[in-house]
């Protein structure tokens, strides 16, 4: 076999040259068969021989050789080693131009040769792109929607580039959403329906292109699949619903798509997605909860929802998870509440319908991802809430939670809502009881710490929640604002030329408020507060420089 290898190479090196069809046709059904039996040993025959560099001369529309050239390339470039070589041979140019031709066997084989060439290389991928070759494979798949493996060949191309960032704009020039949704709709078999899905997910995540697929029709097309599959135990059916409904989910994450499929609430996707949350299938209530919170992005979408129950869905989909329930789910219809609790108008309303004892059932959750929303949760529906503040700040079980997880350095998420949320009880509820209960559960060092953080809003979050500590409560947290190091924290603040003008302000009223106590008083005198001070009265910020002057006026009276 070698020799005859190597009398073929010899044989068609010549019959290139001469473009003698009919024998350069024998030579490459001879490599072709030699591929077929032994393809690493032959194509490393085939690099040896120099006839790569003969290929791209002979990949030329009008010969009947073309398709065979270009099957050759692909079955040699499913070796790794061959690809450089290919690229170097200048192969991948004469291959782009033929994707414009008319005969089918010639596009699949240059298709496949391509699609082995740039394989797993996002730089040759970025190559094709920059050649224009998207545009082209959208029309191929709208010309030839009938040929199956030509088809196939598209979707292939279209999974490997749609990875690519820069290869989104492109994609969404086209008429791609058009064609993937026609081709979804045709197909009856679960394999081929997986494949078009794999192109929709990478492609939906670019928020023109999802507007385009919801415009195209795919909503209807995933609520039918979803449909289907519901009752149906069988693995595939329960994996074509998951990837159905996170399609969905994904759609939704654009403001455009997002607002089209709304419809103000009257839209028939919006409803059927509604029917989802009180379903027995965990996919479906967690998809139904993601949808909800993609829904609750604006304020108009989440009074709307509010008025017309969406809360009292999503406590009783939490009710029936309270219990080893689905972490997934509690997560999602948590955010779908936070996201509900931000229009200033919902907060009552959803306080009234007992959100907070329906979320606080999860404190004892060990999953950092469903402490995280709850805490979110919480905080939102307080804000400027007093009642409901003060209510939650005197409740022991949760600022003690509060502080444990204040403590939680691996999951900084938890850690910084906790602070967050451990400062909105003081702050919406200025309630001496509920200073008391944070002292007493050792809450004062964590909001110490908070205005260190590198996060100007927490900081100011922090200063101002110690302000009325400091101004309500001093006596009961005066100890704890010592051992934590409250002055000298202050201290490095003003002096800090980065720290923002709400800082500086915040900071220095809070020194002002220590002084009722006299160890904080000491330690104030004792760290010279009076120069850093006197430096802000010239402060570029009026407010800044205006409480510089009271603070220091306060000082030097104090001292």
């Amino acid at each position: 076999m070698a020799d005859n290898l190597s009398d073929t190479l010899k044989k068609l090196k010549i019959t290139a040259v001469d473009r003698t069809d009919d024998s350069l046709e024998g030579c490459l059904d001879c490599l072709l068969q030699a591929l077929a039996q032994n393809n690493m040993e032959t194509s490393e025959k085939i690099q040896g021989s120099g006839i790569l560099q003969l290929f791209a001369s002979l990949l030329v529309p009008q010969s009947s050789c073309t398709a065979k050239v270009a099957n050759i390339i692909a079955e040699i470039a499913k070796n790794e080693f061959m690809r450089i070589p290919c690229v170097d041979a200048g192969l991948i140019s004469p291959l782009v131009q033929l994707l414009n031709s008319k005969d089918q066997e010639v596009l699949l084989q240059t298709g496949r040769a391509l699609g082995n060439i740039c394989y797993d290389s996002h730089s040759l991928q970025a190559q094709l792109i920059n050649m224009g070759v998207i545009p082209t494979l959208v029309k191929l798949l709208g010309i030839h929607c009938q040929n199956a493996a030509l088809t196939e060949m598209c979707l292939v191309a279209f999974g490997n580039l749609a990875e690519l960032e820069s290869s989104k704009e492109q994609f969404a020039s086209t008429n791609i959403a058009e064609e993937l949704v026609k081709l979804f709709k045709k197909q009856i078999d679960h394999d081929k329906r997986e494949m078009v899905f794999e192109v929709l997910a990478p492609l939906a995540e670019n928020d023109a292109i999802k507007l385009q697929l919801v415009e195209a029709g795919l909503v209807e097309c995933l609520l039918e699949i979803v449909q289907q599959k519901v009752d149906s135990d069988k693995e595939e059916d329960i994996a074509e619903l998951k990837t159905a409904s996170d399609l969905m989910v994904l759609l939704l994450l654009g403001d455009e798509s997002m607002q089209k499929l709304f419809e103000g609430g009257k839209g028939n996707v919006f409803q059927r997605v509604l029917s989802w949350i009180p379903s027995n299938n965990h996919q479906l209530q967690l998809a139904g909860a993601l949808a909800i919170a993609n829904f609750a992005r604006n304020d108009g979408n989440c009074i709307h929802m509010v008025d017309n129950g969406i809360v009292e869905k999503l406590m009783d989909l939490l009710d029936r998870h309270v219990e080893d329930g689905n972490v997934t789910v509690q997560h999602a219809a948590l955010s779908a509440l936070r996201n509900l609790a931000i229009p200033v108008v919902n907060k009552a309303k959803m306080l009234s319908a007992g959100v907070t004892e329906a979320v606080l059932k999860f404190l004892k959750s060990e999953m950092p991802p469903v402490q995280f929303k709850l805490l979110g949760t919480l905080r939102m529906l307080i804000d400027a809430q007093a009642e409901a503040a003060e209510q939650l700040g005197k409740n022991v079980k949760l600022v003690e939670r509060l502080v444990e997880w204040c403590e939680a350095k691996d999951h900084a998420g938890v850690m910084g809502e906790s602070n967050r949320l451990l400062s909105a009880l003081i702050r919406h509820s200025k309630s001496k009881d509920v200073i008391k209960t944070i002292v007493q559960s050792g809450g004062i060092k964590h909001l110490v710490t908070m205005a260190t953080s590198e996060h100007v809003i927490m900081q100011n979050e922090a200063l101002v929640a110690l302000a009325l500590i400091a101004a309500l409560e001093l006596g009961t947290a005066e100890k704890d604002l010592e051992s934590a190091k409250l002055v000298q924290i202050l201290h490095t603040l003003l002096a800090d030329e980065r720290s923002a003008p709400e800082i500086k302000y915040n900071s220095m009223v809070l020194i002002c408020a220590l002084m009722g106590s006299e160890s904080l008083h000491k330690e104030v005198q004792d760290l010279a507060f009076l120069d850093v001070v006197s430096k802000l009265r010239s402060h570029e910020n009026k407010s800044v420089a205006q409480q510089a002057s009271l603070t220091e006026q306060r000082l030097a009276v104090e001292s």
